[in-house]
């Protein structure tokens, strides 16, 4: 499966950088126990660094690449993480130079055998890679006497702004199931990024979904107002906090020289 024309669906996205949701520290703690060392991570397709700046807790060195100037520009500054406007399928790193190669929330958009090409050029012996994504979030309920927040949201990802999803949003809701993966892949444990949000950032991060970018060019704002209006119904006082939830879906596989 190929897709080997770049799609920037966030660069223009307003607070993506803020309301997109932080992986958990088991991700990496997991990842660095199964590379072979912990010299150095190559995290692909990075945005604006969410996992890199995490794997920097546990690895040397992180080179985070992206297509996008835009996120590359807005990245997290942290020590240790080395931002580049790069492909996932052109890194521009030496051969066998790296112990872990990260894709996440990305592998849907990159011309696949490319990138397995390049993820087997840049592998140490016995280097790991991952796919990492997470679906629609679930969220606990809201006021009873009307629609739970859960529902609100979910009608609005699937009925409201359905039709606006590009297709690989598909692969992602598949959990990357039906992606090719031809390396020896190896179990990874049940994950899930966790959350304790007010009501801004619920609103804040449906905000940065491409779908509603896609449905504000083609029929303006009125459909998100709509669900501004119908979560904050449902939400109750905007200062209560509730529990998010993104299970992970993760493909990991050993790179063999």
């Amino acid at each position: 499966m190929k897709y080997v024309a770049f799609k920037d669906h966030f660069s223009e996205t307003p607070g993506y950088a803020a309301y997109r949701p932080t992986y958990p520290a088991a991700l990496v703690s997991y990842l660095a126990s199964i590379s072979p060392s912990a010299s150095c991570a190559l995290d692909c397709g990075c945005g604006t660094g969410q996992l890199s700046v995490l794997l920097a807790d546990k690895f040397h060195q992180v080179i985070a690449t992206d297509a996008s100037e835009a996120q590359i520009h807005n990245a997290q500054a942290r020590p240790g993480v080395a931002y580049r406007v790069a492909k996932a399928e052109q890194s521009g790193l030496p051969p066998a130079s790296v112990d872990l190669i990260t894709v996440a929330q990305a592998a849907h958009w990159l011309d696949l055998e490319k990138f397995y090409e390049e993820v087997r050029r840049v592998a140490r012996p016995t280097a790991v890679v991952a796919l990492i994504t997470y679906g629609i979030l679930d969220i606990e309920g809201g006021v009873e006497k009307v629609d739970s927040v859960d529902k609100v949201v979910k009608h609005f990802y699937s009925d409201v702004i359905g039709p606006y999803w590009p297709p690989e949003r598909r692969l992602v809701e598949e959990g990357y199931r039906t992606l090719p993966f031809p390396f020896e892949e190896l179990a990874a444990p049940a994950l899930a990024i966790e959350a304790s949000w007010r009501l801004q950032d619920l609103v804040g991060f449906v905000d940065t979904w491409s779908a509603v970018r896609a449905a504000e060019k083609k029929v303006g704002r009125a459909p998100f107002e709509q669900f501004r209006s119908q979560v904050t119904e449902a939400w109750g006082h905007p200062e209560t906090r509730r529990a998010v939830r993104w299970p992970l879906a993760l493909r990991v596989g050993r790179v063999r020289a």
